[in-house]
């Protein structure tokens, strides 16, 4: 008697790497210069040209950006910065990190997860400083918005970013700073790495000094005889990305465009399949809402099990996750700075399933996906009540 075959994994996100990828790495190991030098400075360039900027600074994360765009433009200790609960939580640490207070704001709603204008116009104060938002999925907020209402009460706005790699129309345009990830499941990779957008030249120039320490000379610099000695001008931080990831970056950057267009096919393809075959399931935003297609939002009927429908469809071989649970449920949060009520974010949060997506799959994986989650779902995870499950 045959074994049976387990089908293959469907993984939830995959970084397309291959020959290009390793023949760049292998150049940079042949030269021996393995720090920030010069195809660091050729990423900035290409990814500034990709998102039609002036130029751009590379760091080794997108956190580290986030906390350089704050730093930029000396937010600190007394201020307030209004931050989506729904996001990563690095969008409110480099807050806590920059010696200001987060402060939560709601979503919009299920069908629109992006931080809210309405709500975060009711939570603005005296202390208020700054804004972040973030474009949810690489679903791109409304951004000449959210201008209006920094301008109407002097506040600085960046862009969280992470999810929107190669959205030319608006991100990094009409904000102070925006920051972007090119962590491993990002729509393009460096495996760690990051970048900035910041309009003004002066603060641009001040972010690229604070990441390497507040120095006036890189190593490079020195090494090619076009500095004698440095200066130490401010208190800045070691947040260089090495030539390794840019030279990565350099690859990945030129087929971003297409992996863009077939995450947003697959996306299209996945909400004809739901639509067709579970229609009590819901992609929120827009078929035609701008995206960079990162993540495959589904939200699940009310008083689903979630852990029970992701246990079933793991033992399908079919990642599943959850993006994201809210920051300010966390214990650190709920203990510095007390409990806030955020319901549209609350119910995201608990509706929420992300279903796998990345250019490297098909149709028929797609199919799959779907036909897992209508198993699960008829598996029986309605039986317990909401306030129940856990994620």
């Amino acid at each position: 008697m045959s074994a049976v075959t387990a089908p293959p994994l469907i993984e939830l996100g995959a970084p397309v790497l291959g020959e290009p990828e390793k023949r760049a790495l292998a150049e940079v190991i042949d030269t021996g210069w393995l720090t920030m030098g010069e195809r660091v400075r050729r990423f900035e360039q290409a990814f500034a040209g990709v998102h039609r900027a002036s130029d751009a600074v590379a760091v080794h994360s997108a956190t580290a950006a986030l906390q350089l765009s704050l730093a930029a433009f000396d937010i600190g200790p007394g201020d307030e910065v209004l931050v989506p609960s729904l996001s990563f939580v690095a969008t409110a640490s480099v807050v806590v990190h920059a010696g200001a207070t987060p402060v939560f704001v709601d979503i919009e709603g299920s069908d629109r997860p992006h931080i809210s204008v309405d709500d975060a116009r009711t939570r603005i104060t005296e202390r208020t400083r700054a804004v972040i938002v973030m474009h949810y999925g690489g679903y791109r907020v409304d951004m000449p918005r959210w201008r209006a209402l920094a301008d109407e009460f002097g506040l600085c706005l960046f862009e969280d970013a992470a999810h929107a790699a190669g959205m030319a129309e608006q991100v990094g345009v009409l904000s102070d700073a925006a920051s972007f990830s090119f962590f491993t499941n990002k729509n393009m990779t460096t495996a760690e790495g990051g970048m900035m957008l910041i309009r003004d030249d002066a603060r641009r120039e001040r972010a690229r000094l604070l990441r390497a320490h507040g120095m006036t000379a890189s190593t490079l610099d020195r090494d090619r005889g076009r500095a004698v000695g440095y200066d130490v001008v401010e208190c800045g931080h070691n947040f260089r990305m090495d030539e390794l990831r840019a030279a990565m970056g350099l690859v990945q950057i030129e087929r971003l465009e297409g992996w863009n267009a077939r995450r947003r096919a697959l996306t299209e393809t996945y909400r004809q399949a739901l639509a067709r075959e579970l229609p009590e399931v819901t992609v929120p935003f827009d078929s035609t809402h701008p995206t960079t297609a990162h993540l495959l939002p589904a939200l699940l009927p009310p008083g689903t099990d979630r852990p029970a429908v992701m246990a079933h469809m793991r033992e399908a071989r079919v990642q599943t996750s959850v993006h994201y649970p809210p920051i300010h449920q966390f214990d650190y949060y709920l203990r510095t700075l007390g409990g806030v009520s955020l319901p549209h974010t609350e119910r995201f949060c608990r509706d929420e399933l992300t279903l796998p997506l990345h250019p490297q799959l098909s149709t028929a994986d797609v199919e799959r996906v779907v036909r897992s989650l209508h198993q699960a779902l008829a598996a029986g995870s309605h039986e317990h009540p909401r306030g129940e499950t856990t994620t």
